[in-house]
C-alpha cells in the first residue's frame, strides 16, 4: 500500500492533520495503555516528535512537568495552544530533532515519541540504523535512572491484528532486537461520517485505502498500534 510523503503534512497541513488525530482512538485507550506502562502522575516527561499535541495534552495536566519538542513549526505552535487552553502551566514547546535533543542529561522520568521516530526509517532509506541508533542514544541520554522510554507507532490502518506497513517492517525488527519489549492495541479511527472518511484516509493513508473505506462504507477505521517500552537502570 503507497502512503503519501508526510513531509509536507507535518510542514504545511498542522490543521488538518490535527482534525484527523482528532478522530482516532475514539474510545480512550492510548491513556490506559499509557497508564499501565508508566503512570504519569508527578513525572517529569519529554514527549518527542510532539506534533500538534496528541500525546501532550493527555500527560502534561499530570506531569511534574512536560517538554515537547518538534521539528514543524506550525505543528508545535498548535501544541503550545492546547495546552495552554488547558491551563498547563509547567510545559515547554520548542524545536528539537530526535538526534540531537536541545536537553540536559537525565531530566526526565519518562521519554514518549509517538508515531515520529518511525520517520528516521522513511526518510533516510540509505543510513536509517546509524541514525535510529543516534536516536535511541540520545533517548537515553536524557532520562533519568529508572526511568522509562515509550516509543508509539502504527501496526497497521484498515487491519483488526497487526499488519505493520511493508517499508517500516525491518524498522520495526530492529526495535524489537535494542532491548524494547512489545505490545498492541486497537485505536480505531470514528469519522464524522462516510464522506469525511473517505476524505481523510485518502489525505493521509493513501488511495488504496480510501478506495476500501468507500467500499466497505466505514465510517470506523480499524487501527492497530504499537507500543515498545525500555527501562533504564
Amino acid at each position: 500500500m503507497a502512503f503519501p510523503d508526510h513531509k509536507n503534512t507535518y510542514r504545511s497541513e498542522a490543521d488538518k492533520y490535527e482534525l484527523l488525530i482528532s478522530r482516532e482512538d475514539y474510545q480512550g485507550k492510548l491513556i490506559r495503555e499509557i497508564e499501565r506502562i508508566r503512570v504519569p502522575d508527578g513525572l517529569d516527561i519529554v514527549d518527542l516528535g510532539a506534533g500538534t499535541g496528541r500525546l501532550s495534552v493527555m500527560l502534561a495536566p499530570r506531569a511534574a512537568s512536560l517538554i515537547a519538542l518538534d521539528i514543524a513549526p506550525r505543528m508545535l505552535q498548535l501544541a503550545n495552544e492546547k495546552l495552554m487552553n488547558l491551563g498547563v502551566k509547567k510545559f515547554l514547546a520548542a524545536a528539537g530533532d530526535h538526534r540531537a535533543l536541545p536537553l540536559s542529561n537525565q531530566i526526565a522520568d519518562l521519554v514518549v515519541s509517538g508515531w515520529s521516530i518511525c520517520y528516521l526509517a522513511d526518510w533516510f532509506p540509505a543510513s536509517w540504523k546509524a541514525e535510529l541508533d543516534i536516536a535511541l542514544l540520545e533517548f537515553e541520554r536524557i532520562v533519568r535512572p529508572g526511568g522509562t522510554i515509550l516509543l508509539i507507532e502504527t501496526q497497521g490502518t484498515g487491519y483488526s491484528s497487526p499488519h505493520p506497513p511493508p517499508h517500516l517492517r525491518d524498522y520495526f525488527e530492529y526495535i524489537n532486537r535494542s532491548g524494547f519489549t512489545f505490545s498492541w492495541i486497537r485505536t480505531d479511527y470514528q469519522f464524522a461520517n462516510l464522506l469525511e472518511a473517505i476524505s481523510m484516509t485518502k489525505y493521509f493513508f493513501g488511495e488504496e485505502l480510501a478506495k476500501i473505506v468507500a467500499e466497505k462504507e466505514w465510517v470506523i477505521l480499524p487501527e492497530c498500534t504499537g507500543f515498545w517500552v525500555k527501562s533504564l537502570n
